[in-house]
């Protein structure tokens, strides 16, 4: 009796026992399949998520050789600030020729406005001698036919002979200074085409001396350095990189099962490796890949052959992260990402023609370059104009450019001092 007592109790047990899972992984069951359904279907994540970022390459716009760095690996830069300078000698000699050549331009075209002055006035004194000529013949013309012979036939026809010289000399100076005129007509020294040709030429000697001063076009972290002191570099060659941090970005491989639900303007939850679960980034899906990873690889896969496996593809979502959380949190370029997207809202297009309203990047570490240029050649035609009292600008022009160049541009790369 014992034995058959003990038996049903272990039965039992084990039946209350074996209740009891099945009722926890019911439970475990409803609420898995709860969550799924209030939330758990809205959310699609991954964690084949990088930082992404923009890699801005330093190169010379003119060739030269490498006289000093003022930037390594590590470094921050700010936009503007001078990173690479080149040997100026070349440029410099170049630009002073050029200046030279303007100059003597300007003096001539002062000359040719000046033979138009010259040439005008004779022009009016031929015209006035031509009037006395005819004056003179009319006069012994009408003294004759009131009184026959009282004037010899020899005088009325050296009267007539004045007449036809000072009639062809007005012809000849008038056609002189149309000649003159086609040189200088509706111009000033300013806008006249050989002084414009040589303020060209100032302009281009002139940026080509400025631009020996290789500027940081944005502000960001130097890497890549590969200049050295001394290398004769040549336009285009990458010398090192700039990564602006503050503009980084992450690319999420998602699935392409978890595609569907994914739109542009979704709110997107992210946790970067470096800092743990601790800090938690937000941001917004703003486009997707045009492709998968493997349509743009180096080596596309080839899946004509015998021996195929089907392989889950993946396509890359751009995340824009915010601001103020990447200021306060930074990210550097490559590090690993986990993305949780919310797809509560699927309203819209899943791949939305949009196009961009306005510029992407862009960088004005060379723009005071043009304005310095034009001054520099607005300064030289102004000291050779031969105005008596020379303004501001022509007394900067003679002893110093530099310092105008400094006021007008401060944030911006240090222009050679001329």
């Amino acid at each position: 009796m014992s034995t058959t007592s003990e038996t049903r109790t272990l039965n039992g047990r084990r039946r209350l026992l074996i209740s009891t899972v099945l009722a926890a992984s019911a439970a475990v069951g409803i609420a898995v399949a709860g969550w799924w359904l209030a939330s758990g279907r809205y959310h699609e994540s991954t964690d084949d998520a990088y930082v992404g970022g923009n890699l801005v390459q330093v190169t010379p716009q003119v060739a030269g050789t490498v006289l000093a760095i003022h930037a390594d690996d590590t470094d921050y830069v700010s936009a503007g600030q001078t990173l690479v300078e080149l040997d100026k000698a070349d440029s410099r000699v170049a630009l002073d020729q050029a200046e030279a050549q303007l100059a003597k331009t300007v003096r001539s075209v002062r000359n040719l406005l000046a033979t138009d002055s010259q040439l005008q006035a004779n022009v009016d004194q031929r015209r006035a001698e031509l009037d006395r000529a005819r004056e003179d013949l009319a006069r012994r013309s009408r003294l004759d036919a009131q009184v026959p012979g009282a004037v010899a036939a020899e005088e009325l026809q050296h009267a007539r002979d004045a007449v036809a010289t000072a009639s062809a000399a007005l012809e000849s100076a008038s056609r002189q200074l149309a000649a003159q005129r086609t040189l200088t007509d509706h111009t000033s020294i300013d806008t006249h085409p050989d002084v414009r040709e040589a303020a060209a030429k100032v302009r281009e000697a002139y940026l080509a001396y400025a631009r020996t001063a290789i500027p940081a076009p944005v502000s960001g972290f130097v890497a890549r350095r590969g200049v050295q002191v001394g290398q004769r570099v040549s336009p285009g060659a990458p010398l090192m990189t700039v990564v602006p941090l503050d503009q980084v970005w992450v690319d999420a491989n998602f699935k392409e099962g978890q595609l569907p639900n994914l739109r542009a303007g979704q709110p997107v939850s992210l946790v970067a490796d470096a800092y743990g679960g601790g800090v938690e980034y937000h941001g917004k899906v703003v486009g997707f890949g045009a492709g998968t990873g493997s349509a743009f690889a180096l080596l596309p896969a080839q899946n004509a052959t015998g021996n195929w496996i089907k392989v889950v593809q993946r396509v890359p979502v751009r995340i824009a992260l915010d601001p103020a959380e990447l200021k306060q949190h930074p990210l550097q370029i490559g590090l690993s990402m986990e993305a949780v997207v919310d797809t509560h809202d699927r309203a819209g297009e899943r791949l939305p023609k949009i196009a961009r309203s306005e510029g992407g990047y862009e960088t004005r570490a060379f723009a005071s370059m043009d304005d310095l240029a034009a001054r520099r050649v607005a300064q030289i035609i102004e000291a050779n104009s031969g105005l008596e009292r020379p303004s501001v600008a022509g007394r900067e022009a003679a002893g110093g450019f530099a310092a105008a160049g400094a006021r007008k541009a401060p944030a911006r790369a240090r222009v050679p001092v001329l």
